[in-house]
């Protein structure tokens, strides 16, 4: 059984919030309270942290190479050499626990030979798709766009599922197969609350959660939702969902639906606002919440990590970047994982 890293794990700095920013170094007793001194330590501090995760995760080239299915589901990621590593125990420990499924890769263009060949022997020598080959249409490019478009494409023969390369999966993901036999596409919730609803409440909801300053592209399209008029679809609806996790189920309109969703976000947000990071992530949260029967996944045992402890029971971990390395989970669960994998034989 899974348990999350403990108090040992813990950061040997203490950030404290107030009228002065400090950083305390429990070791010296030193506190900082340069804010420039204190985000410079919080960097050096990520990367030390990354660096000892990343060690940890060599270990998952010793793990069996994993027992690749062509059974009509696709599990999907984009990737680069920098993720090589986290990829592979996310990749593993999903289709390991579903125990279906082939894999393929969208290349961000960083992939080195080298890569490609541990990529090859540990996950049946999956299709791998540069980036440069995706074109967008009258979507933007960049911001995992080509992702999500690629998806929309594949999708018309598989059930394509997107997988994050920072998610772990832990237990059983009944939740997912039975979507999957249902023939019914899902998503991780953003948050615990969310639900699928009509665009004027999900408008309503953003408008009472957004912030007065400029918006996030998110935050901003969808305080607009009760504006976005769609030629023959009166009836849309949005989830406040996570691109991270998500499976589309087969056939589907392609990028018919994701391409109109995207002009009329432009046409409300202006095209440089829309094109920022964060636009695909709510495309895809409108295309799954327009799927017919969509499932939202169980918050408790899909979650993202939100620098809390992971309790028992829980199925997946989305470790978002903000809080990554904190407490020592991800490299945990990423152990767990692993030894998972050694155990099973793959």
């Amino acid at each position: 059984m899974y348990h999350g890293a403990g108090p040992a794990a813990m950061s040997s700095v203490e950030l404290q919030a107030g009228p002065t920013v400090s950083l305390r170094l429990f070791n010296t007793g030193l506190i900082v309270t340069s804010p420039g001194m204190v985000q410079l330590i919080n960097r050096v501090l990520r990367k030390l942290r990354e660096y000892r995760f990343l060690r940890g995760c060599r270990a998952v080239l010793s793990t069996p190479p994993a027992r690749v299915r062509d059974d009509g589901v696709m599990i999907f990621s984009m990737i680069g050499t920098k993720v090589l590593l986290p990829y592979l125990v996310a990749a593993k420990s999903f289709q390991a626990q579903l125990g279906r499924g082939r894999f393929a890769i969208l290349d961000d263009g960083t992939l080195t030979a080298s890569d490609k060949g541990i990529l090859a022997h540990h996950l049946g020598n999956p299709a791998i798709i540069p980036i440069d080959a995706v074109g967008t249409g009258p979507c933007p490019r960049g911001g995992t766009w080509e992702r999500l478009l690629t998806i929309l494409d594949l999708r018309q023969n598989d059930y394509v599922i997107q997988l994050d390369s920072d998610i772990v999966t832990l237990g059983s993901v009944a939740e997912v197969a039975a979507a999957i036999d249902a023939g019914q596409s899902f998503t991780l919730r953003g948050e615990a609350s969310a639900e699928i609803v009509p665009l004027t409440v999900a408008a309503e909801w953003a408008a009472r959660h957004g912030a007065p300053r400029r918006q996030h592209v998110q935050s901003a399209i969808e305080q607009a939702m009760g504006r976005v008029s769609l030629a023959a679809r009166p009836d849309l609806r949005y989830v406040r969902g996570c691109s991270g996790f998500a499976g589309f189920a087969p056939g589907g309109s392609g990028r018919a639906l994701a391409e109109a969703f995207s002009q009329e976000a432009e046409r409300l947000l202006g095209s440089r606002h829309w094109a920022e990071w964060g636009s695909e992530q709510v495309t895809s949260n409108f295309v799954i919440a327009n799927e017919p029967d969509a499932v939202l996944l169980p918050y408790g045992r899909y979650l993202n990590f939100w620098n809390e402890p992971v309790g028992d029971g829980v199925a997946m971990v989305h470790f978002i970047g903000t809080y990554r390395y904190h407490r020592g989970s991800y490299l945990a669960a990423a152990r767990f994982a692993i030894a998972q994998l050694a155990a099973q034989g793959g």
